[in-house]
């Protein structure tokens, strides 16, 4: 009897996941995670990964990627149980090379979706890249390019390129925009000048985009290292943070009244960052009636998936993400960012 429920409760399971890859339609789901620090476990020439070999700092090993891969892909069916259909589209940051990145999509818990990938190897110094995986029965892909990110007089400078992707949904023309900006390493306000010219590089070609395809939607999302009031995201980027301040060819960020009321994705010396946007232009918010468009969820027309199976739960950084490793300290956890997500519908 035993082996018999056993049996019906695995056929119930795959029943299930074969359900939330078709179901919800006209409702879809577009997600961001930054996957700190997804490496495999090879040394790769001429970038800073030593640290993520089995006899580096980490002793990062098969046995702690695999729990890796198998945590981050959890997260994703999570909000895909949530949602009642995996995600659409998702963006991902800190991933090392294409092949950790079809490891994700190739686990049991996302085959279902049948995600395909767009991504191109950054020359950033630690080897991280970004990337997008996408539905193909709910988005068409058109093409994709990688916007490399240099700056002025610093011939040296290797940082993340941004991924821009194009396609449809149901017909109608959207442009993604996947981001990794400059970390604050030397100071927030020392490293400011990098955030802003990420902002401004992204602004430039959502701004050429416009010229081409005037009725394009548009989502800008990543890990931007800053916060939605700082300058970068206001004044380089543009985004306004009350929609009612949204005009023609103007950007809307949905984590700004978030952020302004206390919530964040990842928290540092005790205090929250909402370091992980996802921006909208003005199509997508102010849709005709009958097009997709953006959806509030609640009170917010952001989301973050900050459930409790992501959140340490005691010690000193109770609350916090549960990230993979405190130091060298190997704690199977996560990511130390929560994922964000944004919902899209008639």
């Amino acid at each position: 009897m035993k082996k018999i429920r056993t049996i019906f409760v695995l056929a119930l399971v795959a029943l299930g996941a074969a359900a939330m890859a078709q179901t919800n339609a006209g409702r879809y789901t577009v997600v961001f995670y930054n996957q700190e620090n997804l490496f495999d476990t090879i040394k790769s020439p001429g970038v800073d990964d030593e640290e993520f070999t089995p006899t580096g700092a980490k002793q990062w090993n098969s046995a702690r990627y695999w729990k890796k891969i198998d945590n981050m892909t959890e997260v994703f069916y999570r909000i895909a149980a949530e949602q009642k259909a995996y995600p659409a589209v998702i963006g991902l940051a800190e991933v090392e090379n294409r092949n950790v990145i079809e490891d994700l999509v190739g686990n049991k818990k996302l085959l279902k979706a049948n995600y395909q990938i767009v991504h191109y190897q950054s020359p950033d110094k630690r080897g991280v890249s970004t990337a997008l995986l996408y539905r193909p029965d709910q988005f068409k892909l058109e093409g994709s390019e990688p916007i490399r990110f240099t700056l002025p007089n610093q011939p040296d400078f290797r940082s993340r390129d941004v991924l821009m992707v194009w396609g449809r949904i149901e017909g109608e023309l959207f442009y993604f925009f996947v981001n990794h900006w400059p970390s604050r390493l030397g100071g927030q306000k020392a490293s400011e000048y990098k955030r802003q010219a990420a902002a401004t590089l992204v602004r430039n070609a959502v701004d050429s985009v416009y010229k081409l395809h005037p009725d394009v939607k548009v989502v800008i999302m990543g890990d931007l290292n800053d916060d939605p009031v700082d300058p970068s995201m206001t004044i380089s980027l543009g985004a306004k943070g009350n929609p009612k301040d949204v005009g023609p060819g103007d950007l809307f960020n949905p984590f700004y009244e978030m952020f302004k009321k206390g919530f964040g994705t990842l928290a540092y010396q005790d205090t929250w960052n909402l370091f992980d946007n996802m921006i909208v232009n003005y199509n997508l918010l102010n849709s005709p009636q009958g097009q997709l468009r953006l959806q509030k969820t609640g009170k917010f027309y952001g989301n973050i998936f900050n459930r409790s199976f992501l959140t340490q739960t005691s010690g000193q950084y109770k609350g916090y993400p549960l990230r993979t490793f405190v130091g060298n300290t190997f704690q199977e956890g996560y990511s130390d960012h929560f994922p964000v997500y944004l919902i899209i519908g008639r």
